[in-house]
């Protein structure tokens, strides 16, 4: 018997998406891995074994959906595009291990879908090719969700995929890597061409493993540190002393409770906000809650 070839293959990822007379569809960042290598890698990132019960976000065609299912349990697939989920019942038919929720994952109750799933307080692997346009988005929303995620192994813009795993004083430090910090240990595990798709995008791309963990110093808003963490970079070039009264303004009192908070936190206000790590925005956050400057 003839073996079957691979849906993520150059040459059947055309001829499928011929056959249905689809392209990939800009508005849902959709570009197919061709590189068995790269899904390989993926996988062997995402340390799976049949065991493991995995989220994927945007199958596509199941090019990746594929991999996941002969090396997982079972997978747990969104996909947004209705195109798709047709094109997926036909490709993915020989795995009974894979259940297709046709919804946008930003939308799902998902501690609801995951437990009628998977059953109630299952560790899950997220591991998944995001939409670049909204990756940020989806990474926050998994990560806030409260579920017990084991690892998530997210394909991304290598751009992105720099600032979520940069140094403090780098170029590329910022926002986004203290708000991840806060959730997860970060770590870029592949880097992969744009020749890898089909389409090219016309970036490059990498493949990031997420490892969540207890924050070091939960606060009691995370979103209000992470709103104080955008404040203080809101000019990068800026100290953080003039972020800081850029965002809670200039009358003598408030002037008063930032020199204190920041004595307080043992920060320099000279400094840049680039400087600081998530336990230094932390220790700032707590003080300015406790010198009455952030209510």
């Amino acid at each position: 018997m003839a073996k079957t070839i691979d849906i993520a293959s150059p040459a059947r990822t055309q001829a499928i998406l011929n056959q249905y007379g689809l392209r990939a569809k800009k508005k849902f960042g959709q570009n197919f891995l061709t590189d068995g290598n790269i899904l390989s890698g993926i996988v062997q990132a995402a340390d799976l074994t049949k065991e493991d019960l995995v989220v994927e976000i945007g199958p596509g065609i199941g090019g990746l959906t594929e991999y996941l299912a002969r090396a997982a349990k079972k997978v747990l697939a969104f996909e947004i595009d209705p195109d798709m989920v047709k094109i997926l019942a036909e490709t993915l038919a020989p795995y009974d291990n894979v259940q297709i929720v046709e919804q946008d994952v930003l939308e799902a109750d998902l501690k609801t879908v995951l437990a009628e799933s998977f059953g109630e307080k299952s560790a899950v692997k997220v591991v998944a090719n995001l939409p670049y346009y909204i990756t940020t988005p989806i990474l926050l929303a998994l990560l806030q969700a409260g579920i017990h995620w084991e690892k998530l192994v997210v394909m991304m813009q290598k751009e992105v995929a720099d600032r979520l795993s940069a140094k403090p004083g780098t170029k590329e430090y910022g926002v986004l890597t203290v708000m991840l910090d806060y959730y997860a240990s970060v770590a870029i595990a592949l880097k992969v061409p744009a020749k890898a798709f089909n389409p090219s995008p016309n970036v490059d791309s990498a493949v990031v493993t997420l490892t969540p963990k207890p924050a070091e110093k939960p606060v009691d808003h995370p979103k209000q540190l992470f709103s104080l963490v955008k404040a203080c970079f809101a000019h990068r070039r800026k100290s953080l002393w003039n972020n800081l009264l850029q965002r809670f303004g200039k009358e003598e009192a408030v002037k008063e409770g930032l020199t204190q908070a920041l004595q307080l936190a043992e920060i320099d206000p000279g400094i840049r906000a680039e400087r600081l790590t998530l336990a230094d925005f932390t220790r700032l956050y707590e003080a300015l809650k406790e010198k009455k400057v952030l209510q």
